[in-house]
């Protein structure tokens, strides 16, 4: 069996791009490997995301009486949610407040130069920090968006001054204090428009 014919026996799992022959192919062959097709998500698979995203607590018995489904086949779906990595993890909410980190600050930050070494330190830098909770490289003046929790004001500033201090590439950060959270979540609409 040749390599081409071995290709065409093979069964792709769900999500992989489909083989392309030889003859039609107008893009680079390593996109026949990896470029992936985004998972096919049925009305009840969008459903069922919906609920979990209320409260990923939900038992696959109550998910099932919601959507119409046996547990067993909302289990399924699950687990395959997830090896799919449309699910790609479940989380606790933790007021900030009730442990001692009150403040948040939305931070935009500008680097020097766009090295990619320099980037990747960064990255990893504030991949690593817990105090930063998200974090966006982004279009405009600036070039990275931080969200920030932080216990007080000198907390915050000891942050910030340990970021310059360990990325020289940062040229300048603006800190704007949030005065009140109207909404705060994770939750992606999936159900269809």
């Amino acid at each position: 069996m040749t390599l081409d014919e071995a290709d065409h026996a093979r069964v792709a799992p769900r999500g992989t791009a489909a083989f392309v022959p030889r003859e039609t192919r107008s893009f680079p062959v390593f996109f026949r490997f990896h470029a992936q097709m985004p998972p096919q998500l049925d009305k009840l698979d969008r459903r069922i995301l919906t609920l979990l995203q209320r409260d990923a607590r939900m038992s696959a018995e109550a998910i099932g009486a919601h959507v119409g489904l046996s547990a067993s086949a909302v289990q399924r779906r699950t687990a395959r949610l997830r090896e799919e990595a449309v699910i790609t993890g479940e989380v606790t909410l933790v007021d900030p407040r009730s442990v001692g980190r009150p403040l948040t600050m939305i931070v935009d930050l500008e680097v020097e130069h766009e090295r990619v070494e320099l980037l990747a330190n960064l990255k990893r830098w504030i991949a690593t920090e817990a105090a930063i909770q998200e974090a966006w490289y982004v279009t405009g003046d600036e070039d990275y968006v931080l969200v920030v929790s932080a216990c007080d004001v000198e907390g915050y500033e000891t942050l910030m001054q340990k970021l310059l201090a360990d990325n020289a590439n940062v040229r300048r950060y603006r800190t704007r204090v949030v005065l009140g959270t109207l909404k705060r979540g994770m939750a992606v609409p999936v159900e269809p428009a």
